[in-house]
């Protein structure tokens, strides 16, 4: 009973992480925060990554951890499946790259605001359809290597799976919304890259 009561406070916990980051990274939310700021509205994209990890971080301080071991697993299968979780970490570093971290982090938008040219139409980013690299061949290619990189793990718990359950739901959620947005900013070449390239798993890398 305490098990099952740990549990549903560690889905309820990263549920209200999940629906108030969501929120805040709407556009109705920039564009209400923008009618009130104007071009200050760069500054917005630094606060929400930083109130995101401290919030995060937080909400897995309180959770509880319940001390029970899924599984563990024995020499030479712990280091085994460290090869997939390193693959999966090159991966990830291959699907970042075309990224610009600067712009990502909220980096950029300060210094065009500084620099007196920033657009506040552009609310907190400005965003680019990105279709090289690892994006050829899956919509959301940093969701599917972090899933794949977490999981790989030659120690389960029970605290560790629930959390990421609720992380891969959290991304299939997330990329719905992420995708209507960009659907709604790029319009057909949007929605023609959604029909030829899967959204996480890139199996078609294997039928071309």
């Amino acid at each position: 009973m305490i098990l099952l009561f740990d549990l549903l406070i560690i889905i309820l916990l990263f549920a209200l992480f999940g629906v108030s980051h969501s929120i805040l990274a709407s556009n109705k939310v920039k564009k209400r925060i923008a009618d009130g700021v104007g071009n200050k509205i760069a500054f917005y994209r630094l606060f929400y990554n930083i109130t995101s990890l401290l919030t995060f971080f937080a909400l897995y301080e309180i959770s509880p951890k319940p001390n029970v071991i899924i599984y563990d697993l024995n020499y030479p299968w712990d280091i085994y499946i460290l090869v997939p979780q390193f693959l999966s970490l090159i991966g990830l570093i291959w699907a970042v790259r075309p990224i610009d971290l600067k712009e990502f982090i909220g980096i950029n938008q300060i210094i065009r605001y500084l620099n007196g040219n920033y657009n506040s139409d552009e609310l907190d980013e400005h965003s680019q359809l990105i279709i090289e690299g690892a994006f050829k061949y899956s919509r959301h290619p940093i969701y599917f290597f972090s899933i794949l990189f977490l999981g790989f793990r030659p120690v389960m718990d029970v605290f560790y799976l629930t959390f990421y359950i609720c992380l891969i739901v959290y991304f299939i959620v997330g990329s719905i919304y992420e995708e209507k947005k960009l659907s709604i900013k790029f319009g057909v070449k949007y929605t023609d890259y959604q029909k030829k390239v899967p959204a996480f798993v890139p199996y078609k890398i294997f039928t071309t």
